[in-house]
């Protein structure tokens, strides 16, 4: 059979090119395959975009006027790369935490973000305490301070539940004195004016100077308003932002009370404690054990995670359990 015989054969049994080809007479090049791809991948984005956001014909024999599904968010611009060039001091972030996973995903990628694209070089230590008794947060950040390594010259207690909105809101090196991010006149709920909570940045030096905060405090809150004490007691001043203008708004608070209830139980003895200052122990006398340290990364930030076991003399500090 002769090449005009073949073709004529295979266009009577359906054969011959795709449909799609057809469009392009003659032999097919480089240039029309590329040209149909880019506009068939044109008309995927726009079908796309017109389906999610609701001005384009329903898909799927979708009524009209029924919800549709969001489009995607853009994903956000990655931060910038460490660099020595940012400067010669480094913080240590230190997030005292427990069981509070859901804030934790949203906290370290927000923090990673915000203080890079502030050139804050930085390093998130996550202290979770993995032992039997109640939560205590000043002796976690005693841990985190004597762990955070000597790459790091500087730190930051930092509530795992308080994200900072303010672009201008300062975290750099604090080296006239301790220096409260979330002031009482930003913070969403506390307004004393003794307050320290929240996020307080400080020197080591200014650390050591204070013997970091009083192992003392089991359960929940008062620890603060003690570190108060013992930095007004090592001769510091605490400094706060001048020229932020949101007011409350200043962070979002991601804590829901009507769900997570905090262990504010008040045990004995531990009524008369909570107003005393501790004048023996701090640094000098934290006990507990690293579990475990994992570096992981949370939607791409970096961060370091220290299972933590605490430990506690129940004839010094009895309220450390519930028992």
């Amino acid at each position: 059979m002769g090449p005009a015989r073949r073709r004529d054969a295979l266009r009577l049994r359906g054969g011959g090119s795709p449909p799609l080809l057809r469009l392009f007479p003659g032999r097919l090049s480089a240039f029309p395959l590329f040209l149909l791809a880019l506009l068939l991948g044109f008309a995927s984005l726009l079908w796309l975009q017109l389906s999610c956001s609701g001005e384009g014909p329903a898909a799927g024999g979708q009524q009209r006027g029924a919800p549709r599904q969001p489009c995607p968010p853009p994903a956000p611009p990655q931060p910038p790369q460490e660099d020595p060039a940012w400067g010669p001091h480094r913080l240590a972030l230190l997030v005292p935490f427990r069981e509070r996973f859901e804030e934790l995903l949203a906290f370290v990628p927000y923090m990673h973000r915000f203080l890079s694209n502030k050139r804050i070089r930085h390093r998130i230590f996550i202290l979770n305490q993995v032992d039997h008794f109640r939560f205590n947060r000043a002796s976690l950040i005693n841990v985190g301070f004597l762990e955070s390594g000597n790459d790091t010259d500087y730190i930051a207690m930092h509530d795992v539940d308080l994200l900072p909105l303010n672009e201008h809101l300062d975290y750099s090196f604090p080296e006239a004195g301790p220096f409260h991010v979330a002031s009482p006149e930003l913070h969403p709920l506390y307004h004393y004016k003794t307050y320290v909570g929240g996020i307080l940045l400080l020197t080591k030096q200014h650390y050591e100077l204070c013997n970091g905060m009083s192992n003392r405090f089991w359960g929940w809150g008062r620890e603060d308003d003690e570190f108060y004490r013992r930095i007004k007691g090592a001769g510091l001043q605490v400094r706060r932002p001048s020229g932020i203008t949101t007011g409350y708004e200043t962070f979002q608070h991601l804590h829901d009370p009507a769900w997570r209830k905090r262990d504010q139980k008040r045990i004995a003895a531990q009524k008369q404690e909570q107003f005393k200052v501790d004048r023996e122990g701090g640094l000098n006398n934290v006990r507990y054990r690293i579990e475990s340290r994992t570096d992981l990364s949370v939607a791409g930030a970096p961060c370091t995670v220290l299972n933590v076991l605490l430990d506690c003399d129940t004839n010094e500090t009895p309220w450390c359990t519930f028992g």
